[in-house]
């Protein structure tokens, strides 16, 4: 291939893909990379160094031990006593997570496999990573048993005890409570405290998927936000959403790090032998066999920008969310499900209930992205749908959203015309 033909190709492929860095890209929760995490998949790109062996990369475990200490750190945890590990994506790392909660609670399951009688619980609003996960492990979806919630679809953190409680009575065994900081779906944070509360009076693993929230923990104003995660067992925390590296790139976070030493029991006798290795092999610690260098990509972005500039950057766009929210609020046409907690928002149009007006919220957003102007994203919530608005581009300002506003109102009479049209 040719300088030109290759040049052509490139102009058509990115042609066809999504705009992460337009401003009216408001969907799901990838990062605009930033330019430390560029030059990382650049150096990976062509080292290629598998680091999950100590040989294939010691600049990349060495930069990935310095991530997690500082992941740990933030979260409140001692890194001598805690344990991390970098994964390729938060799916992954709800089920490394609950991996680690199988073997806290069921130490021979590695070998014999899992009793019939073990659950998860969690709210509806849980990743869908959770469900597979539970499936993975060999317990089958249906032993993701489901959370007393509000109707934003926040746990009610009083009704924990007595949800684990109706478990054993049962005969079931709950081997871990799921919580969200915060909920794909909505944006909204679980009451940790109150969680981690119950889940220590009743001797139950806590895993908090903080996937995307997570990165609150960088500003002192929303820590608040995050209370309790010091008491979580294990959490979720993806640096290709808020911290703005490329995907994928997300922590497993563990409380006590023998628990994260004793999950994997298998070895190999091609790779693992005694011979002095001078740093530590990752693959110990992951599903994965090989790894590539996730650390460099968060530790770049540190070093360019500062975790004050990354604390920034978070801040502003929780802000531009309430910004955002405070427009929608003022416009009677259009309904809020509740005050956002992040930089996530759903909201929708004013009017009657029912499958039609579900069926044009999606007519709607899809006729945006058909323009090429914006690109929301879509939540099922208090069973209703609803328009899901992620504040992610740093150009996206207050003339974006009253566009946005703009457009959707069009939209909305558009299509709401073409149906009485072609109904009657």
């Amino acid at each position: 291939m040719t300088n030109e033909l290759l040049a052509a190709f490139i102009t058509k492929y990115l042609a066809q893909g999504t705009r992460l860095h337009h401003p009216g890209y408001m969907s799901h929760q990838c990062a605009i990379p930033d330019i430390g995490s560029a030059i990382a998949d650049l150096v990976h790109g062509v080292s290629n160094n598998a680091m999950s062996l100590f040989e294939m990369g010691a600049s990349g475990v060495a930069a990935e031990l310095v991530v997690s200490e500082w992941m740990l750190g933030k979260v409140g945890w001692n890194p001598n006593d805690a344990g991390a590990i970098l994964v390729h994506g938060g799916s992954l790392a709800n089920l490394t997570a609950l991996l680690v909660a199988r073997h806290h609670s069921f130490p021979e399951a590695w070998q014999h496999g899992m009793p019939q009688n073990a659950v998860i619980l969690a709210p509806a609003s849980a990743h869908i990573s959770v469900a597979r996960a539970a499936s993975l492990l060999g317990m089958g979806s249906r032993a993701v048993c489901t959370l007393p919630c509000d109707r934003t679809g926040r746990i009610l953190g009083a009704q924990i005890r007595e949800s684990i409680k109706t478990q054993q009575r049962a005969g079931r065994t709950v081997m871990a409570i799921v919580a969200n900081a915060c909920a794909a779906p909505t944006g909204l944070y679980d009451p940790l405290q109150d969680i981690a509360e119950a889940c220590h009076a009743e001797g139950i693993w806590l895993h908090v998927d903080a996937a995307h929230g997570g990165s609150a923990l960088l500003v002192p104003e929303l820590r608040y936000l995050l209370n309790g995660i010091d008491q979580a067992d294990s959490i979720t925390w993806d640096a290709h959403k808020m911290l703005r590296t490329s995907t994928l790139a997300a922590a497993v976070l563990i409380r006590h790090q023998v628990n994260l030493s004793q999950a994997f029991q298998h070895g190999a006798d091609y790779l693992f032998f005694d011979d002095n290795r001078p740093g530590p092999d990752l693959m110990h610690y992951t599903i994965e066999g090989s790894k590539a260098e996730l650390g460099l990509k968060i530790f770049l972005n540190l070093a360019h920008r500062g975790e004050t500039g990354l604390a920034e950057y978070i801040h502003s766009r929780h802000h531009a969310a309430r910004r955002f929210w405070k427009m929608v609020r003022q416009r009677k046409t259009f309904e809020v499900l509740g005050e956002p907690e992040s930089n996530l928002i759903c909201f929708r149009y004013a009017d009657a209930p029912g499958p039609d007006s579900d069926q044009l919220h999606i007519a709607v957003r899809n006729q945006l992205m058909q323009q090429g102007t914006f690109h929301l994203a879509s939540s099922f919530v208090d069973n209703r749908r609803w328009w899901r608005a992620t504040i992610m581009s740093p150009s996206t300002d207050d003339a974006t959203f009253s566009r946005l506003l703009d457009a959707i109102e069009t939209c909305w009479q558009e299509l709401s015309m073409g149906k009485r049209g072609h109904n009657s």
